[in-house]
């Protein structure tokens, strides 16, 4: 025991001593916010080119009279503009419109009612935004088109009185008759990242194990470093040692990420640091404001309110989940997945002589990871259906399926077989690892097959 205690010392403390280990220590929850913000902050930004479209109308639907010609009824943006004309073909434009410096021919036929479809002419792809637009604004018209042929009476004021938006709250009884609000939203994320989170932890530190063992095979230490201890306690040790970086990795992460959190809420949503009573006057004094402008087309201020009425049931929703029991899951579900998985790779590690002849051995190893993300994906949509459950199950899935189901709730009777299914396929998994471990991380020259692998598990005592 002491002798594996020294090689988890020495793993522990060589790695955590690299430069890459603090980098990433320090830049790894600044890493994962921009690896999600910066593509919605991409997403956000318009296009700020204008863009001049011209129009040929042969349905007359939606052009009027103007006083200086034809106007397309379709409101323009601030960077698409329209500009109709009458009594042109559309062959017209075929040879000369890249260089005329129009965006687009938008043609709308005489049947556009019958066919429900009108085409868009340009050198270039349409922009999706653009596109969809030019739907939605069409599709408004020829409805209104529709209901005014009923004549109904004061139909646009019928249809503004009608207009209803609901938001569905989602609110959770807890076994000691408590009410808590929660959001079906934060949940899936939250089991979401959990379970791409053991996914990555379990794959990156696990490889690190296989390539730790192959560079060590590589150099011959192995040979000296065998001659001084087991092979198994090696094995564990080099397993146990790459386990606890992850673990202190983690930690930090955690630690910095609710700091990051702390931060954002104090400088972007202070509102959210307010009594219940400051926050009833903001909101009355909100209103106030709000009541003087025209609510049909909304102000920053009323959108701000949205955002941060959004804020506060995300905020909301977060307390009542169970931190402590989603970090001890997400704990118990990594500590022991990558033990499961970190013996596997040591084994590849010992049959191989370089990295590059891993590719053919390690996809048996990594598919039921691969596979745990795909049911990962069902499991958040429907925590608790039969696929969810059986994989949340079987120990080789059940760390990145189960930190899904979490989240949503799962009777302990499932958490209880789970877990002890895990814990004894490690075991199971160590003792077969071991015994390949001794035979293949001396021998040297030759491509080991699972066949080989096999007649070991056989005649090895």
């Amino acid at each position: 025991m002491n002798k594996i205690s020294l090689i988890i010392r020495r793993e522990y403390l060589t790695r955590i001593r690299k430069k890459s280990f603090i980098i990433m220590s320090v830049l790894g929850p600044l890493i994962f916010a921009a690896y999600i913000l910066i593509p919605m902050y991409f997403a956000t930004l318009e296009d700020k080119e204008e863009k001049l479209m011209v129009v040929i109308d042969d349905s007359g639907l939606f052009t009027e009279r103007g006083p200086n010609g034809p106007v397309f009824i379709i409101q323009g943006t601030e960077t698409l503009k329209f500009q109709v004309v009458e009594g042109v073909p559309v062959n017209t434009f075929r040879e000369t419109f890249e260089e005329s410096g129009y965006y687009g021919l938008l043609f709308i036929p005489s049947n556009i009612l019958a066919s429900e479809s009108s085409l868009i002419y340009s050198t270039n792809q349409t922009s999706l935004v653009i596109s969809e637009y030019l739907e939605r604004s069409m599709e408004s018209e020829i409805e209104d088109l529709k209901l005014a042929s009923h004549e109904i009476e004061d139909i646009d004021k019928i249809l503004a009185e009608v207009e209803t938006s609901i938001n569905v709250r989602n609110i959770k009884w807890t076994r000691d008759g408590k009410t808590q609000e929660s959001n079906t939203g934060v949940i899936m994320g939250i089991g979401y990242l959990g379970g791409m989170l053991i996914f990555f932890f379990i794959f990156f530190f696990g490889s690190q194990v296989m390539r730790g063992v192959i560079e060590e095979k590589v150099s011959r230490i192995i040979e000296v470093i065998v001659s001084s201890v087991k092979p198994y306690q090696l094995m564990m040790g080099k397993i146990v040692g790459v386990g606890l970086v992850g673990l202190t990795q983690f930690l930090i992460w955690m630690l910095l990420s609710a700091v990051l959190v702390t931060g954002l809420k104090a400088v972007v949503f202070p509102e959210l640091n307010q009594t219940p009573t400051e926050q009833v006057v903001s909101s009355d004094l909100f209103d106030k404001g709000a009541g003087v402008q025209d609510m049909s087309q909304p102000s920053p201020e009323i959108l701000a309110g949205e955002d941060m009425d959004m804020a506060k049931e995300i905020f909301a929703s977060l307390k009542s989940i169970s931190v402590g029991m989603i970090l001890a899951s997400f704990l118990f579900y990594f500590i022991f997945g990558y033990l499961l998985y970190a013996s596997m790779f040591a084994v590849i590690g010992s049959m191989v002589d370089n990295e590059t002849d891993t590719q053919q051995l390690i996809f048996p190893v990594i598919f039921p990871l691969i596979l745990g993300i795909y049911v990962m994906i069902n499991a958040i949509n429907n925590p608790d259906n039969a696929l969810s459950f059986w994989f949340s199950i079987i120990p080789f899935t059940s760390p990145v399926v189960m930190m899904v189901r979490i989240p949503f709730g799962v009777p302990w009777w499932q958490l209880a077989l789970s877990g002890s299914l895990l814990i004894s396929t490690f075991l199971g998994m160590t003792w077969v690892a071991a015994k390949v471990y001794r035979t293949g991380i001396l021998m040297y020259g030759k491509k080991v097959s699972y066949k080989e692998v096999w007649k070991w598990l056989r005649y090895s005592s």
